[in-house]
């Protein structure tokens, strides 16, 4: 069995940032890599080309009566700027207390070890092992995922042979409690461009003639609330799935403080919609927010004219049982009915992403046909992770989004047990990231004795 830290080591030295071309030699560094620990542990590897960089499709067992479990990983690291912030290189791993430090330890290279880990240990101990795994391994996570879907439909027969998916690529909250992830919210994105005059005004020569594009977005925006926080457009909420009382019992357990997070806010107070406490709003409401305005002048000092454009950057997070589509087609409506007629605008459409739940077994809502290979996995997790961390598990739909997962559910009718492992300190995406080792430690021995407990008895 080959020492997992060691091999993250190794992992982390790949500099393979997706997103960049200059880090071409780091994607082919990290890909082969993964291919070939995979390959050395037992595996059949696959490596699936796409426009852009290559997915790892790795399987074991061949027997169909045998369950079948998909692990999900990506081997592509976000970029590791600013470089002067790192107190020892991004992708030189070095670890300084009980933490491995460099760019992709947590995010997902040492999750990703995590189960690889696992499995090997796994294999080590009973090469037999009555189960079918495939480990499916993207490069374009830190991206968007753009050839993920094509692949998803292409390999979509093969991929529907399996009972779930089983994957790290969420938080947990402290090092002793885990939080297994049951939904994520989706995405609608645009932006609307508003033009008054044909150019920049002399606001003396040509004030109060015609409606400043600024001032027509600021109306917009300010219709698209009401005063006490909900989403003012009629349909909005229509589809929304109620809240579990067992679900608000699962974020009480949580033991977040609300004055300690207006705190780390630094508002004065909050603005949440009636009948949901804060931690219940960031994850089981819809939103729309407004992530970027401008229009005029934007330099020192002052310039006094009407501009000719203005603009807004409108998100909406959804939740389950919202459709993007659908979501679209009423702000868009919203927005035609609501903008002054004496202003022209032009609605420039930005990606989507389809929200994602998925409800343990034995719950008032789980549904009656759910695979008893996924509700046999959400049993072992809740018994393993309590043995191993100290702490059952919480399940708790996140605020985020990740429209893999939905993506995977809608072409394979697959669901995902999502096993939290980075911490609130790894520094996802920012300097000095790195990956809680003693929390590693743990998850293997939780990863080992989940999927062992599903294969065939």
């Amino acid at each position: 069995m080959f020492d997992p830290v060691e091999k993250l080591k190794e992992f982390i030295r790949h500099p393979s940032v997706s997103a960049d071309p200059a880090f071409k030699a780091g994607m082919k560094g990290a890909l082969d890599f993964t291919s070939g620990l995979l390959a050395s542990i037992g595996f059949n590897v696959e490596v699936v080309k796409t426009d852009l960089h290559p997915i790892i499709l790795a399987t074991r067992g061949d027997n169909p009566a045998w369950p079948h479990v998909i692990i999900y990983g990506h081997y592509d690291v976000q970029p590791a700027d600013p470089l002067n912030l790192w107190e020892s290189p991004a992708f030189e791993p070095e670890i300084r207390g009980n933490r491995l430090y460099g760019r992709g330890a947590a995010d997902n290279k040492g999750p990703l070890m995590t189960h690889i880990s696992a499995v090997a240990r796994l294999l080590e101990r009973r090469p037999d092992l009555p189960l079918r795994i495939t480990f499916m391994i993207e490069g374009e996570e830190e991206m968007g995922s753009p050839s993920f879907p094509k692949f998803l439909e292409a390999y979509s027969e093969r991929l529907k042979e399996a009972d779930f998916v089983f994957l790290s690529d969420t938080g947990l909250p402290s090092e002793d409690q885990v939080v297994i992830t049951c939904g994520l919210r989706g995405l609608v994105l645009c932006d609307v461009v508003v033009t008054g005059a044909r150019t920049d005004l002399h606001s003396g020569l040509h004030g109060g003639v015609l409606r400043n594009p600024i001032q027509a977005v600021a109306e917009l925006c300010a219709s698209l609330h009401t005063p006490d926080g909900r989403v003012a457009i009629d349909g909005f909420y229509d589809d929304v799935m109620p809240v579990e009382e067992w679900e608000r019992e699962q974020i009480r357990k949580l033991g977040a403080d609300t004055e300690e997070y207006r705190k780390f806010l630094g508002i004065p107070a909050f603005h949440t919609p009636p009948g949901y406490t804060p931690f219940e709003a960031t994850r089981v409401l819809p939103t729309l927010e407004f992530n970027g305005i401008g229009g005029g002048y934007q330099g020192e000092g002052s310039k006094t004219v009407i501009p000719s454009k203005a603009f807004v950057k409108i998100s909406c997070r959804l939740v389950a049982n919202q459709k993007p589509a659908k979501i679209r087609e009423l702000l868009h409506a919203a927005i035609h009915a609501r903008m002054p007629k004496d202003v022209t605008y032009q609605i420039i459409e930005q990606h989507e992403g389809t929200p994602y739940v998925v409800v343990p077994p034995d719950r008032a809502n789980t549904p009656k046909d759910q695979s008893p290979v996924l509700a046999a996995a959400f049993r072992a997790a809740d018994k393993v992770i309590a043995d191993v961390f100290g702490k059952p598990p919480l399940y708790l739909r996140e605020g985020g989004s990740v429209p893999i997962i939905a993506d995977i559910k809608r072409v394979t009718g697959l669901d995902s047990v999502m096993m939290g492992l980075f911490l609130p300190e790894d520094n996802l995406h920012a300097p000095n990231e790195s990956f809680n080792l003693g929390v590693m430690e743990k998850g293997m021995r939780a990863s080992e004795r989940i999927i062992e407990s599903i294969a065939a008895k």
